[in-house]
Order: C-alpha cells, then structure tokens, then sequence
C-alpha cells in the first residue's frame, strides 16, 4: 500500500516530494472528512521558518478553505503551541508545516487532532486511501459558493496564550545566566521573550529566523558553538532548540551536552521526590541508555520502553495513566501539561529543578551512569526488505552473541529520511562498538543496494 504519512507527520523534500499540490489535496481531504465527522469548521496551520514554509501554506490553506472550512494562520510558532492551540481555541484540527530537526531543503505537515495528539492511524489511513484514489465522493466533495466558502484569518496574537501557559508550569528563573541556541528556527519567535520574562539573563546564538539557515550548524542538531558559549561566559546552563522548538538538547555548565535520557533521569527523580511522578513510571524508547534501568532502580521508578516515536511513548503514557516520557533526541512529554514534546516546557522544567536543587546541570546528570552506545545512520537505496535479508540477520545475531547477555542491538529504518539506523550498546570499549557499528552498516548499505 502506498503511503503518504510516516512516523511524524508527512515529510519529502519541498516543490519535489512535498509539492504545493499534495498540500492543496491533503488539506482538502482532512477538512472534508472532519467536516463530516461534524468538528468546528476551523483548522490552525503554523510553520516553522523554511523556505518553502510560504509556499505550502498558501496551498494547504487552499485546500482547506475550499471545503468551507476556515483557516486561522498562526505564522512562525513552535509546534507545541500549534498542539496547545488547537485544543484551547476549539479548532477542528492543528497542522504544522515543518520538518523539524531535518535538511532546509525538507519539509514537511504535521496533523493534530482537535485534542492537541497527533492522528490517529486509522485516521492517517482514511487521509491515504482518499489521497490515493483522490476520492471524497463519501465525505460529500463540497464545493461551497459565495459566503460559504471558507475564510483565512491571520492571528498573530494567539501565541501569547502559549506564553501564558508555558509561564504557569514554572517558577521563577532569576539570576540564571543561559546560553539559548533557537537554531534560526520557530523557537526564535518566543524563546528570548519567555525566559527573561521570568528572570533569567539569556544570551542568544541563532537567534535570527532565517529558513536558509535552519538547522545549519546549530540548535539541538549541531550543539558545537552552544558548548563553547556557556563554557566562554560562564553560564549555569545552555539550550538547543531543534527546528519546529519540540524537543530540547541542554548543556551543562561544563560544556557537556545533557541529552534526552539525561533530561528525564533528572526530571523522574525529582518527580518521585515530590510524589509527582505516576504510578512511579517513566517512559522511555528502546533506543534510551540502559543506564536509565540502572538509575530506576536505585530510585525507585520504574521504566516502561516504547516503540521509536514520540507519538508511541504517549500512546503508552496515555494508556498506563503516566504522565512523564521521552526520548533521547530530546523529545519530552509532560502529560499534566502537554500532549506533544515541548522543548520549551522541558526548558523549564530543567531549570526549576536545578534552581531549586542547589546543585549544578553536571552534578543532576552525572547521577545517570551510561552504557556505552553508539548511533551509526547508514543510507540506503532501499528500507524494503532488509528485515527478510538472510545475510544481514545472520550478522545481527552474530553481533547480539558477541556483544552478551549486557548488550543490544537495535536495527530501525528511519520513518523521515533514506538511512537505517544501527544503535549498539554494551558494556565495550566504544572505539570497538563503532567498528561493530560500521561493520554492520557495510553489510546493510551492500544489502540494500543490490
């Protein structure tokens, strides 16, 4: 079956894979099925700052109104605040132009439903099936006239709402001195404004929002200069926002990068404390440290693994009642709050606890001793297949046997890009655990190439 959704949202490269016509048409298609499942005749679009974000906003809005439905334009926004809106303004649906942490020559479209959470399978199906057959005979095919066509608003003010939520999730953050890397992406709209609004001092890198610069070299994709930066002005702790602001890469006052799986040991530890955490359970992916097994068990918690994705981790949050997860990219959800990573909530979060623990960004990460991993990225001609490839099972076994009872390997393709993903961990040298990595990614690129 083709497809047009992956595991976030639809993505290609812009005016090539992501044309203005797939918008028009996938705009046209979601507002017609959620007219028909009788939502509010309103969807919210927001983009990050690409390029091609214009374009296909014009396009998406488009096909949107074209059903009479009407279309709110939130500009440049965090994708977060585009979930949080949605929710908040009764909206029929949320979708946000961006690809995140990805290329600027990529883009891509994000739904959310009108609860702020991603769609659902079977929803992204019924989108496919009619995008396919480009057919909406069953929704009605509407083609309204005159005043019933629908409208397109600009609302640039809406964003204060988010401002105002992210500011009551947290206490007061005077005197910290920060280093805040936006990437040149949509965290520039909000994040200075934020932060010293609640008392910090922040010095900005990349500040600017400027699509042909996104991602290049920056934000939580590339943290080089932010590590240079607090270790250059002394700062108590650095941010990197990935290019839609829904994840965050901390640094310490060191200059060491605090990823993911650090963010959330420190979080889950300081929530069992206070009796915050649920049912004293994180949830993390199968691509977290084994280090965070460790740490749950000296602290009492307990770790729950989901499936690679975001959306999967708050699927497993939702069902077990939980309401702290993540993953190691950076992506983290506070349920209580959000239904979608923010990286700007997690940056309050962060910098509550270590304002409040009396204790530096190192001294909280150090308490998660890692395992040694390794992320290899292989390209690949092809992702079909590779799991019913006998000569690549048979090197993955072999390695499982090598690495022990203490060791993993974990084989993904990636659901944005052209690339399997190799993730080895063990208690190894990590100069060895590459070489196994590269090794292995040889046998996959010579595979997946035939």
């Amino acid at each position: 079956m083709e497809r047009l959704f992956g595991t976030d949202g639809i993505r290609g490269v812009a005016n090539r894979d992501l044309t203005p016509e797939l918008a028009f048409r996938v705009g046209r298609i979601a507002a017609s099925l959620l007219k028909q499942k009788n939502r509010p005749a309103l969807i919210l679009i927001g983009r990050d700052t690409r390029l091609s974000g214009g374009m296909l906003e014009g396009a998406l809005a488009g096909g949107i109104t074209s059903t009479g439905v009407s279309v709110r334009l939130l500009g440049v926004i965090p994708t977060p605040g585009v979930a949080y809106l949605t929710r908040t303004l009764g909206a029929a649906a949320g979708v946000v132009i961006s690809a995140s942490h990805n290329p600027i020559e990529d883009n891509g479209l994000k739904i959310f439903d009108h609860d702020g959470m991603k769609l659902s399978d079977e929803m992204e199906a019924e989108i496919e099936s009619c995008y396919f057959e480009y057919n909406l005979s069953h929704a009605g095919n509407p083609r309204p006239e005159g005043a019933a066509i629908g409208q397109v608003f600009h609302d640039g003010e809406a964003a204060r709402l988010y401002l105002d939520h992210l500011r009551e999730t947290c206490g007061s953050l005077t005197g910290m001195r920060l280093v805040v890397d936006c990437g040149h992406g949509a965290a520039c709209a909000l994040a200075r404004e934020l932060l010293e609004q609640l008392g910090a001092k922040v010095n900005l890198l990349h500040g600017e929002p400027d699509g042909g610069r996104i991602n290049v070299q920056c934000g939580a994709t590339d943290t080089a200069r932010l590590q240079q930066e607090v270790r250059r002005c002394g700062a108590d702790a650095g941010l990197a926002f990935d290019g839609d602001a829904d994840r965050l890469i901390a640094v310490d006052e060191k200059g060491a990068v605090v990823d993911g799986d650090a963010i959330m040991s420190i979080c889950a530890i300081d929530m069992v404390q206070r009796g915050a955490l649920r049912k004293n359970t994180l949830v993390a992916t199968v691509m977290s440290n084994g280090g965070l097994d460790l740490l749950a068990e000296e602290y009492g918690f307990r770790l729950l693994r989901a499936a690679v994705g975001d959306r999967y981790v708050l699927e497993e949050m939702l069902a077990g009642g939980y309401n702290l997860g993540g993953e190691q990219s950076g992506h983290i959800i506070f349920s209580d709050h959000t239904t979608t990573g923010d990286g700007l909530l997690t940056a309050l979060q962060l910098l509550t606890i270590t304002g409040s623990a009396g204790i530096p960004l190192s001294g909280l990460a150090g308490r998660l001793k890692r395992l040694p991993q390794v992320l290899y990225n292989q390209p690949v001609a092809t992702q079909k297949g590779w799991e019913e490839n006998l000569a690549i099972a048979t090197s993955i076994q072999a390695l499982r046997d090598k690495l022990g009872h203490h060791g993993r390997v974990l084989i993904r393709p990636s659901g944005t890009e052209p690339l399997i993903r190799i993730m080895l961990e063990a208690p190894f040298p990590e100069d060895e655990l590459w070489e196994e990595a590269r090794s292995l990614a040889g046998i996959i690129a010579h595979e997946q190439g035939k």
